[in-house]
């Protein structure tokens, strides 16, 4: 018996016409779908007069039934994946099934379509050619200070998902954590009552103590600048003599032709000037 493939097809964030026509074809083509929530699933396919048999395949069944579903496709079933909005294995179910597929050998398909997270970013006006995508801010402080800890010092632009009645505690979280950063708050991408917030972080929090969050946020969230990178070097040396300041340096391992190097460039000094306070050295 022939396998069967499974596809990984993305379905609208908000607006239901962004779909795309190999999304349908598949959806039409295909046995057996497996959604996120079958009563979301059953809208968007009743809205394109698709009738198909739908199983259940959430974050807290994906171990279970992602082995009925090699089940179903050993058996010669074409299986589609889908989640409530976007593209599957983005913060929704759908690696783990990928990952079972590549251990069994079995044909997959991933359909590009519908995400928030490029929508967001092309929307904030913030850095594009850098980017990272965490997902939703842990809840526990053990998991969200290493999670911060993590990418406070990276200079692409960050992007996060967060639900409305975390939002507050989240601006205020990442202000602590991250600084007074621009922030593009991204409520309802695609839906009627889209709304795109541009602030640095303080004012967004200003903001939301008289607003209400209502929706589904993404957070796109500018990355460490140049400026504030230098200002933090510049503190480490700043009440150091030109000579302690390649000192520095050299204790760190760099030889003292590299050490001079560096130091001029930070403290914005011709090389043969700070090479002047080396003699001793």
């Amino acid at each position: 018996m022939t396998t069967g493939k499974l596809y990984l097809v993305p379905t609208p964030i908000g607006n239901l016409k962004d779909i795309t026509l190999r999304a349908l074809e598949v959806l039409k083509m295909v046995d057996i779908i497996a959604a996120e929530d079958t009563r979301q699933t059953l809208k968007l396919l009743n809205h394109y007069e698709i009738k198909k048999s739908l199983v259940s395949y959430h974050k807290f069944n994906e171990n279970t039934k992602g082995e009925d579903i090699i089940e179903m496709l050993t058996d010669g079933k074409q299986v589609a994946i889908v989640t409530d909005a976007g593209t599957p294995g983005i913060s929704d179910p759908g690696s783990v099934i990928v990952s079972k597929c590549i251990e069994k050998g079995i044909g997959f398909d991933v359909l590009p379509g519908a995400t928030a997270v490029t929508t967001a970013l092309v929307y904030s006006g913030l850095d594009t050619t850098k980017f990272m995508f965490k997902g939703f801010v842990p809840r526990e402080n053990k998991e969200r200070i290493p999670f911060i800890e993590d990418i406070k010092d990276r200079k692409e632009t960050i992007i996060f998902y967060e639900a409305p009645h975390r939002l507050r505690e989240t601006l205020s979280f990442l202000l602590d954590r991250l600084g007074d950063r621009s922030i593009a708050i991204c409520r309802e991408l695609t839906k009627l009552h889209e709304e795109i917030l541009r602030y640095n972080i303080s004012e967004a929090i200003d903001y939301y103590t008289k607003v209400e969050p209502r929706g589904e946020y993404v957070l796109v969230v500018q990355g460490k600048s140049e400026e504030e990178i230098l200002k933090e070097k510049k503190s480490l040396w700043e009440n150091l003599t030109i000579e302690e300041h390649i000192k520095k340096y050299m204790e760190d391992g760099l030889s003292k032709k590299d050490a001079i190097k560096k130091v001029a460039k930070e403290r914005a000094l011709s090389k043969s000037e700070v090479y002047s306070h080396s003699i001793d050295i």
